[in-house]
């Protein structure tokens, strides 16, 4: 929804454009106001939890900024639950001649939902920070070392692997091997190059900018935002995951096993999912801390997660494997992800 309110030096349009789900503590009663030369936006925090992690962004002019990059206090980062909350942006101190352009503001949690129009994905905010990335527990392979600390900025990422219905709508086939497991089951049998046509299509038609993650994003989005888990969501990888011990072989509709912490589902096991990065075998000896995506270049993409026929090992939220590009199989398939503006 969006409103339009006129004032003196500069015009403010006011958006908040999610949808919450139950597990998240639930922002209410957003409004904002002009107070002199300051924005003033005033919310509640509502839910079980005793607090939650709460995130700004505004984009000025076209351009997106984190409430970090500019004035603004308040009831930001950890905000216990509860009404009243506020917080304050001193505009004339970022932009001293006034601004008279649009404005944009996107107020969040982690965990809150945005559906796609299009598709009808379901895309989940997930707040950045910085974590320890690769093998944390002593288990894993070479390639999943050295354990190096990454931090990334926020961003969405979807809720549920990419569907045979919801590829069919953009694309008007489906590729999948295993399409008598209906249109709620990951869409297979889609190369890396597929699904950037696909998501070309879909940006065209949503206009918005999804994308598939960088492993740094997946791992950190898969370990409920950078815990110590072996799987995503836990240490229980029959909670979490199908595999080849209680798949029946075959892939299952999405949603169907428990989610991680920030509600994700099926980031361990029913499918591969492949990330936007190419593959470096020792890329982590070299990998940069901040918002790292990857070799500039390559000859494999990179997959994680692990799927339906594979050993409960690949489904550790810090496996890798790596593939052509060009290739396709029953058991690959993907999420998106998106800027968090």
């Amino acid at each position: 929804m969006k409103n339009k309110n006129t004032y003196l030096m500069f015009v403010l349009f006011l958006s908040t454009l999610l949808t919450l789900p139950a597990f998240a503590a639930e922002l209410k009663n957003e409004k904002a106001r002009q107070e002199g030369n300051r924005l003033v936006i005033t919310y509640d925090l509502e839910g079980k939890e005793r607090e939650a992690e709460v995130g700004l962004t505004l984009t000025v002019e076209g351009k997106t900024y984190k409430a970090s990059e500019l004035h603004v206090e308040g009831d930001l980062g950890k905000v216990k639950t509860g009404r009243g909350k506020r917080i304050s942006w001193n505009i004339l101190q970022d932009f001293p001649r006034g601004l008279r352009a649009g404005v944009d503001w996107e107020l969040a949690t982690t965990g809150d939902v945005f559906t796609d129009s299009a598709t009808g994905m379901q895309m989940v905010f997930v707040k950045g920070g910085c974590y320890q990335m690769g093998d944390t527990f002593g288990d894993g392979y070479a390639n999943e070392k050295p354990v190096h600390e990454v931090c990334v900025n926020d961003f969405y990422i979807g809720k549920y692997e990419v569907t045979q219905g919801q590829w069919q709508r953009i694309m008007g086939n489906n590729p999948s091997y295993y399409k008598n497991c209906g249109d709620n089951c990951p869409v297979e049998q889609v190369s890396w190059n597929d699904i950037q046509q696909f998501i070309q299509r879909l940006n065209n038609q949503s206009g918005k900018q999804y994308r598939l993650p960088t492993e740094a994003e997946w791992e950190y989005a898969a370990r409920s935002g950078g815990k110590s888990e072996k799987y995503a969501g836990g240490n229980d990888v029959d909670a979490v995951a199908w595999y080849d011990g209680n798949s029946g072989r075959e892939t299952h509709p999405v949603g169907q096993k428990q989610p991680n912490g920030l509600g994700l589902y099926d980031m361990s096991g029913n499918v591969w999912e492949w990330c936007s990065d190419w593959y470096g075998e020792k890329y982590y000896g070299q990998s940069f801390r901040d918002n790292p995506d990857g070799p500039s270049s390559g000859s494999y993409r990179v997959l994680r997660g692990g799927s339906w026929n594979g050993e409960p090992r690949g489904g550790r939220v810090a496996y890798r494997v790596r593939y052509n590009p060009g290739g396709r199989y029953g058991s690959h398939g993907f999420r998106l992800a998106g800027p968090a503006q």
